[in-house]
């Protein structure tokens, strides 16, 4: 886009964790999640036979795709900043300068605010060099109906199927990103707003609230109390009630990466399976044109602001 035609010079910066572009990766991106605290060996071998079993993750290319589908609905630049892996988000910024964007719309690609992530990507935005952008950061937006409407659409399609194969209704969980105990007593969000995403999904997808219920995944490999209930003990559950299948909708995640196309396709799907039980999951959102106008509404409830001043 030509800049001139953007008077307020204003961008949009999408943030996201990030992945490696390899295995051999892995060690140092794991560097970077920890904030360059080891792990033990054992946990480094461990994440890089998953990433190695799903090849790599297509987290970066589909953010990319994402923001450039929010550009062309937007007709403003819009940026990718990784927190934890290239593009990062520092470089990002300093890309937005040279382009000479001078205010940001940031909207961080988990929409369920916690500390451990959210909060963060914020605390990522401000760059050491005291560079001034004028940034317009969005906190949260798990509640947001094209969201909603979004997650719906490809839960509502894949369950029918599943029931269909089942030839009886498939419980339904609900799954969010797990994260440290210890954030939550400390007055995070998170964990209610995750629940508070799935609740709003079931109503506009028809469901009865027997039809379903919510676990979280993806718990940490280096000890310490963090949220559940998990999946597995879920699955575990459903099992003893009599259901021979489970389908997965997993709310916190907005593109496939390895908690999706390992930790269910691989992981879960091998654990229900080993207990006689099937397993569906519904599609990520991914470039879900329904995605796209919900961060494009996001942009511009934000850009009027930017606009009005000097």
């Amino acid at each position: 886009m030509n800049l001139q035609s953007n008077p307020g010079k204003t961008g949009v910066l999408l943030l996201a964790h990030g992945s490696p572009d390899s295995p051999d990766d892995v060690p140092e991106f794991l560097l970077r999640v920890t904030g360059g605290r080891a792990l033990p060996a054992e946990i480094v071998a461990e994440v890089k036979h998953r990433y190695s079993l799903i090849g790599r993750s297509p987290l970066t290319t589909m953010t990319m795709r994402q923001a450039e589908l929010l550009a062309q609905e937007l007709r403003l630049p819009v940026y990718v900043g990784m927190r934890n892996w290239k593009p990062f988000i520092a470089d990002t910024l300093a890309a937005m300068q040279a382009d000479a964007v001078q205010r940001v719309v940031a909207i961080c690609l988990a929409p369920q605010n916690s500390r451990t992530s959210v909060g963060l990507y914020r605390a990522a935005l401000s760059p050491a060099d005291g560079t001034a952008l004028a940034i317009d950061f969005v906190q949260s937006w798990h509640d947001h109906p094209l969201l909603i409407q979004a997650f719906s659409e490809k839960l509502r399609s894949g369950w029918e199927n599943a029931c269909q194969e089942m030839k009886t209704k498939v419980p339904i969980v609900f799954t969010a990103h797990s994260v440290p105990q210890s954030t939550i007593t400390e007055g995070d969000p998170y964990e209610r707003q995750s629940k508070e995403t799935a609740a709003l999904v079931a109503p506009e997808a028809a469901l009865e609230p027997e039809d379903w219920t919510f676990a979280f995944q993806s718990q940490g490999m280096s000890g310490g109390a963090w949220l559940g209930p998990t999946v597995e003990d879920t699955i575990l559950e459903l099992k003893r009630k009599g259901h021979r299948g489970v389908f997965i909708q997993p709310i916190g995640f907005l593109c496939d990466h390895v908690e999706v196309l390992y930790d269910i396709d691989v992981g879960f799907k091998q654990f229900a399976e080993n207990i006689g039980m099937r397993l569906w999951r519904a599609e990520s959102l991914n470039d879900s044109p329904v995605l796209t106008a919900a961060l494009a509404d996001l942009a511009r409830q934000r850009i009027p602001a930017f606009a009005a001043k000097p």
